[in-house]
């Protein structure tokens, strides 16, 4: 059983005095300057919110090591194990998130003898960059594996979460190279997700159709590539996909999508964990790391 998105649904944006000092500006600029309002629009859906510097205050266990990576206009921030020596697992977070939301599968994998390696994106946590999008999550991951892979690294599979699993499954369905993927909460719809970011900022369609065809311009991609129609047939490895009925951000439909689309990719349905709960419950980390080992 599928779910609509509500219209009243959460977004990594919520409703605070600075959202709506963002929407009265750019309800101005719509009216007075409407180029300006696309650029503005453009900034603003490209800038990952809550502030990185909130992550950076996580703590790191003494096992875990930090590298940086310069890349693009930016930096990748790795966190790798150096007492674990098995395959490599690139465990990827989403829009707005950060490394440590994944510490719970390192461990879980590190358990079944292989080496999490945690990538935290531009533009969030310790990364360098103001802005980023999901085309530069699909480079940056395709950047990363053949890196590890340079180094002598096999890469076993790719998790990714949200955001990082549209990127990933992208990334994957272009010739990445992993064993397995697993997709945990994917959004199916970069379009859709405009859609809503408009509705959040009381954007005029006019206005959103030229952000659209901005970032389009810019990263040399439409946006209708990354759906699950268009990269679903390219993925020839195994995959699992969870997510759940109840997810107020991704639809359990975006995740239905990806495992249609994909040939005998495996799908489970959780009840009750939402869109970030997955990430820490005990039940699908054992499912994962099954999976993926």
């Amino acid at each position: 059983m599928t779910h609509p998105a509500p219209q009243t649904a959460p977004t990594p944006y919520g409703n605070g005095p600075v959202v709506r000092l963002f929407r009265l500006g750019l309800g101005a600029s719509q009216r007075l300057w409407p180029g300006l309002a696309v650029r503005a629009a453009h900034r603003l859906f490209g800038t990952p919110l809550p502030p990185r510097w909130l992550s950076r205050r996580q703590p790191w266990q003494a096992d875990w090591q930090m590298a940086s990576w310069p890349f693009e206009r930016a930096s990748l921030t790795l966190y790798t194990r150096a007492t674990t020596p098995g395959a490599v697992v690139l465990l990827v977070h989403g829009w707005g998130g950060h490394a440590g939301q994944m510490l719970a599968l390192a461990d879980a994998l590190t358990a079944q003898g292989l080496q999490p390696v945690l990538v935290e994106m531009p533009a969030h946590g310790r990364s360098g960059g103001g802005v980023s999008n999901l085309p530069q999550f699909a480079r940056a991951l395709d950047y990363v594996a053949g890196r590890l892979r340079q180094q002598g690294h096999t890469l076993q599979a790719v998790v990714a979460h949200s955001l990082g699993a549209n990127a990933a499954a992208y990334a994957v369905s272009r010739g990445l190279e992993a064993q397995r993927l697993v997709l945990l909460a994917p959004p199916a719809s970069p379009y859709e997700y405009t859609r809503l970011f408009a509705r959040m900022f009381s954007l005029s369609e006019t206005t959103r159709a030229a952000m659209q065809q901005r970032i389009e311009a810019r990263e040399g991609i439409v946006m209708p590539q990354f759906e699950p129609a268009a990269v679903g047939p390219r993925i020839q490895i195994p995959t699992l996909v969870v997510h759940d009925r109840g997810d107020r951000i991704n639809r359990f439909a975006d995740g239905l999508a990806y495992s249609r689309a994909i040939a005998e990719a495996q799908l489970i349905a959780t009840e009750g964990l939402g869109h970030a709960k997955i990430l820490k419950e005990a039940g699908v980390l054992a499912e994962v790391a099954r999976f993926v080992a």
